[in-house]
């Protein structure tokens, strides 16, 4: 109240409060209680293949209670937005694991990775039906039971979204502009659930068929295995701008689902920590602003330096405001770059691997361990929404910095037409930078012109590294090396300063080291990528898995051939099919002898040759 015993109009310590009748956290940790029983539920369902000492104990449960898998298999093929889809359902459940308002009030602090690493655990626990329920071979129980899951964590959802509004910035439905990626999310497994309740039916009548078992080998595989044993064509077709520049589709190519869930995972995850940012830092603008304008109104006094001093905060709050916010999306855009180009270095560097050219690759520091290979494979994922996350930050606030440095250095003293100055006070630094970038533009002509032989050829682009003129060349570099000193002092602040910046802007990308070479050891986050690059090309490379399944084709094979030997009469039948292959064979080897007639002499001889007649007949 102020001295006329009206309410204030700078109150901004007001307290408002709104208590939701769900929250979040508490329904997090009471989710545990149905998450449990529905594994429980798919275990008892599932059966192992390998016994135990409990089946010995409890012969009517054996082979009862088997392992789930939240996935097919390491990498699957099939159902990768559906996959990628369940990942964006828990984006705001990890975000939830980056905040530090949910320590116990005098919890101590040497245990708090503990506690972190119980809300890990509680987080994974929560959130493993939605992918269970999808993989499990049973899927009428799982369709149901992870639709029911997913509908109540959809209506707790959209209850707190649309409750409170007036707390925001973004409007009336403040939490739903938050949270509508995971709310899309929600909606496309709770359809897929119901497709795959009815494809369930729809089997159990007749009237469709469950695929039970997943082939080895995918179609793009086939296909990559196909292209590898056709000629390539003479002439490679013209490609498009939009091939050549931005993005080559390859038929051949699939993603698999792992990298598909991480890219849903990513942006989904960014979306939400960006527009987070953006309430959080609008809430602290406007409680500056209302602070600045209660000091403004309590001790301006007219006077000349009290107007410049609040005209000159006041003009720093603006400019942080217009730098913050216009960095803020310049970050955005680049890391949503950062994604796509994940996904392009991620085919480039996997064909890289199955061409055989390893040494384009993975520098010579690193050793690649089977071990911490394993273990990369489960960490990439988080750790690539991690260094997204923290890419995004320290770029957003380095961004800011050097906005603001470019709003008070050279863009307000024009504004205010202080050209003069501003010419004055940069000409002694741009000045010098010209004059050295036109000294080397000189040495460079001088050393081609002068100090190297001519070309050995007219066709040549450059001239041979064959010095000439010996003499002058040594007074050139007696006299280079005094001026060099005076510039490499410049030019070592330069480098320094390009190091941070470079190294700020590339922290959210793995698929490059940041390290200088020789040091890419101690560069984990390229570690974990390289490791996991040469885990997916051991399990996922075309030749490999081809012949696999030709292996395992031809095994089951010879298994049916073996049963149907057991038939009585089946003995003659093997005598002929036995008979055929034996002629067609030598068929083969005569045909191909009569067309290649030095392979002959590596033949191993008969005792009694054959004559000519003997081999046209």
């Amino acid at each position: 109240m102020n001295e006329t015993g009206e309410e204030g109009d700078y109150d901004f310590f007001e307290n408002v409060t709104c208590e939701s009748p769900i929250e979040m956290e508490p329904f997090l940790r009471y989710s545990l209680a149905p998450s449990l029983l529905i594994i429980i539920i798919l275990s008892f369902l599932e059966t192992r293949t390998r016994r135990c000492w409990l089946d010995e104990k409890l012969p009517r449960c054996s082979g009862c209670i088997g392992v789930l898998t939240p996935m097919d298999s390491l990498n699957v093929f099939s159902n990768r937005w559906t996959l990628g889809f369940a990942f964006g359902v828990i984006a705001d459940k990890l975000i939830f694991l980056f905040e530090k308002d949910y320590f116990p009030e005098g919890f101590p602090s040497w245990a708090k990775v503990f506690w972190v690493m119980l809300l890990a655990i509680e987080v994974g626990v929560s959130s493993y039906p939605f992918f269970v329920c999808l993989s499990t071979r049973y899927a009428m129980t799982g369709a149901v039971l992870g639709f029911l899951y997913t509908a109540a964590w959809l209506a707790v959802t959209i209850v707190d979204s649309l409750h409170c509004p007036e707390e925001d910035f973004l409007g009336e439905y403040n939490k739903i502009i938050l949270l509508w990626p995971s709310l899309v999310c929600y909606v496309f497994l709770l359809g897929q659930f119901v497709r795959l309740f009815v494809k369930a039916i729809r089997a159990r009548y007749g009237l469709d068929s469950l695929d039970e078992e997943t082939s080895l080998l995918e179609a793009s595989q086939a296909q990559y295995v196909h292209r590898l044993l056709r000629k390539p064509p003479l002439e490679q077709p013209q490609k498009s701008w939009f091939r050549k520049k931005l993005y080559e589709w390859d038929p051949y190519f699939q993603f698999p689902s792992r990298i598909i869930s991480t890219t849903v995972l990513i942006i989904v995850s960014l979306y939400i920590f960006v527009l987070g940012e953006f309430i959080l830092v609008q809430s602290l603008m406007k409680m500056t602003r209302k602070l600045f304008d209660i000091i403004k109104v309590k001790f301006y006094d007219g006077s000349e330096e009290m107007t410049s001093f609040f005209y000159i905060i006041e003009e720093f709050l603006d400019i942080t405001k217009g730098a913050w916010f216009f960095s803020m999306a310049f970050s955005s855009v680049t890391c949503i770059g950062y994604v796509f180009n994940l996904l392009a270095c991620y085919r480039k560097q996997i064909k890289l691997l199955r061409a055989g050219k390893k040494y384009l690759l993975v520098p010579e520091t690193i050793t690649i361990s089977p071990s911490l290979s394993v273990i990369s494979l489960g960490i990439f994922t988080a750790w690539q929404v991690a260094y997204i996350l923290w890419g995004y930050l320290i770029m957003h606030l380095l961004e800011t910095v050097l906005g603001m440095v470019l709003m008070y250095v050279l863009i307000l003293p024009m504004k205010r037409g202080e050209w003069m100055e501003l010419l004055n006070k940069w000409g002694l630094v741009i000045l010098p930078i010209i004059i050295v970038m036109i000294i080397k533009k000189v040495q460079i002509f001088v050393a081609g012109r002068v100090f190297l032989q001519p070309k050995i050829s007219p066709k040549d682009k450059e001239k041979p590294l064959a010095l000439d003129n010996r003499k002058i060349f040594v007074n050139f570099i007696y006299f280079l090396f005094f001026h060099s000193v005076v510039v490499g002092l410049a030019s070592c602040l330069w480098r320094l300063l390009r190091s941070v910046i470079l190294g700020a802007w590339l922290v959210g990308r793995v698929d490059r080291p940041i390290m200088p070479k020789g040091f890419e050891e101690w560069d984990n986050g390229f570690k974990t990528w390289i490791q996991m690059l040469f885990l997916d090309h051991y399990h996922t490379n075309p030749i490999l898995v081809c012949f696999c399944h030709i292996l395992c084709t031809q095994n089951r094979e010879r298994q049916l051939q073996t049963a149907k030997m057991d038939i009585p009469g089946a003995e003659c039948m093997k005598t002929v099919s036995g008979t055929r292959d034996k002629a067609k064979t030598r068929w083969l080897l005569l045909y191909t002898l009569l067309n290649n007639p030095p392979l002959q002499k590596f033949r191993k001889q008969r005792l009694e040759p054959l004559s000519v007649d003997s081999l046209q007949h």
